[in-house]
């Protein structure tokens, strides 16, 4: 048996044609996808390969194959290159470089005996057109989604930051499915310790695939044992462009419709792209009544669990005679009539979620109404809880990350069970920790509470609220950027007429 050629740094030419067809056959476990043709020009072989669905078929033909046997010239590498004005032209040596260009979509040809293989890049790349978001939906603004072609991705950005002060680095991951990933922000703007740092986590990664960008965050965030996300993942460009603006960095990967934005503050989960398009006095108080709803999620049920199992006293006396009266003939304890009815409605949402699109739609609401009345009837649970849990679902769903909303229902049920134990003590315990969590939390090494951990009063009408665009002359404190000036605070206030 022939011993199995590693792939290493080692130089595997010159070679044969039938060796290297041999090898490469070996390598593919003899695939049928892999077109392997050999030639004859000017007494010398010539053996053209490449995965046949890869690559474009007549490109190949028309601007590859035609110039190079109908030619009377002598071929070699050399003047392969320099006669086939194809930009894309290189030479591979090692067999771990081959094979991997072959994968994404290059046609290798080789002279026997020369010392390396002549490639060009055919790439077929099947990709949807673009289209509009599907998970982070928009009233106002633009609502164009990034797609799975990393190319139409790059396109899209470049079109937004319309600069060649955008920086784009090319990185690979994956060892036996590498993919390609890139590094985007501004040199003269980001910090470049956040940059290096970013840089060195992806280059560091050793894995063997990384399936989409939000995988690859769960590699290379700050604590991957914390339920809450460090880095935020969006699927429009715009909110990208934004943040890249302000002087963050941005991650794209071939094969995921989403990028991935760092660093990450707590309050940054909440903010949606209308604040930015609204008008300043109409944006702030929605982003207030996302972090009320996000409050109202978490301790409402557990606020209800607790008051009804051991704080009577805190219930004024009118609600208080509703809420015995409809849980007379209810059987089961407060903490494990939560539980059940939340169960319910997250069983409801997903069902909602893997179903067809009408299809969940009709579970969802018909589900609720027939499961939610039933339960009362049966005696199972009381309306006024059915009430409770409603309003806390509906605020879940508020926060513009679905990852974070995902955090906040998932909250809920430690909630619900201290609650169920210790009443309210056991709410001030539960938030006291999340609290402490929160405040030991960091996203690419910086404090993820800021900027109300550490304090900074510049940024709070960033993160909190936001004033008029002529007040806005700072950038963040707490990214410590470059450059922390956006424009002159004097010539914004100036009021000027046509005439002047």
């Amino acid at each position: 048996m022939r011993k199995r050629l590693k792939r290493s740094s080692k130089n595997i030419f010159p070679l044969k044609i039938d060796e290297l067809e041999h090898l490469l056959m070996r390598e593919f476990t003899n695939s049928p996808d892999l077109g392997f043709s050999k030639y004859e020009h000017q007494n010398k072989k010539i053996a053209v390969f490449f995965i046949t669905y890869q690559v474009q078929p007549d490109k190949v033909e028309n601007l590859l194959l035609t110039p190079l046997l109908e030619s009377k010239k002598d071929w070699s590498n050399t003047s392969i290159l320099n006669e086939i004005p194809l930009n894309s032209g290189k030479e591979y040596q090692l067999l771990e470089e081959i094979l991997s260009g072959l994968i994404i979509g290059k046609v290798m040809i080789y002279l026997e005996d020369e010392t390396a293989v002549v490639s060009y890049d055919f790439l077929n790349k099947e990709k949807r057109s673009l289209e509009g978001a599907e998970t982070e939906s928009v009233v106002i603004g633009p609502k164009v989604a990034f797609t799975e072609s990393l190319v139409t991705n790059l396109n899209v950005m470049r079109w937004n930051i319309r600069t060649p002060d955008l920086a784009i680095e090319e990185i690979t991951i994956g060892k036996r499915a590498p993919r390609e990933v890139r590094l985007l922000y501004l040199k003269s703007l980001a910090n470049e310790t956040d940059v290096n740092t970013m840089r060195q986590r992806l280059e560091d990664l050793e894995v063997d695939q990384v399936e989409d960008i939000n995988v690859l965050m769960q590699y290379i965030e700050d604590s991957s044992m914390s339920l809450f996300p460090q880095f935020h993942t969006t699927e429009l460009p715009d909110r990208t462009s934004y943040a890249i603006l302000k002087g963050k960095i941005a991650v794209l990967m071939e094969n995921s419709p989403s990028a991935l934005i760092a660093p990450s503050s707590f309050f940054s989960f909440f903010e949606s792209t209308e604040d930015l398009y609204m008008r300043w006095n109409s944006g702030p108080p929605l982003r207030l009544i996302r972090f009320i709803s996000m409050f109202i999620s978490v301790v409402l049920t557990p606020m209800y669990v607790a008051a009804v199992t051991f704080h009577y006293e805190i219930i004024p006396t009118q609600l208080l005679i509703s809420i015995g009266q409809s849980r007379a003939g209810v059987p089961f304890p407060p903490i494990f009539e939560a539980l059940f009815l939340e169960l319910m409605i997250e069983l409801l949402r997903e069902a909602g979620a893997r179903l067809p699109t009408k299809v969940g739609q009709t579970i969802g609401i018909v589900g609720g109404v027939v499961v939610g009345t039933a339960a009362v009837q049966a005696g199972i649970t009381s309306n006024i809880l059915i009430i409770f849990i409603t309003i806390s679902a509906l605020a879940s769903f508020t926060a513009p990350s679905y990852q974070m909303g995902t955090t906040i229902r998932l909250l809920r049920f430690p909630m619900i069970v201290l609650a169920g134990i210790l009443g309210l003590i056991g709410i001030m315990f539960g938030m006291c920790m999340l609290i402490i969590h929160l405040l030991k939390m960091t996203s690419l090494g910086r404090p993820y509470l800021s900027p109300i951990y550490p304090i900074h009063f510049e940024d709070f009408n960033k993160a909190l609220f936001r004033l008029p665009q002529n007040f806005q002359h700072k950038r963040s404190v707490s990214l410590s950027l470059k450059d922390s000036i956006r424009f002159s605070k004097k010539k914004a206030q100036e009021k000027k007429d046509i005439d002047e």
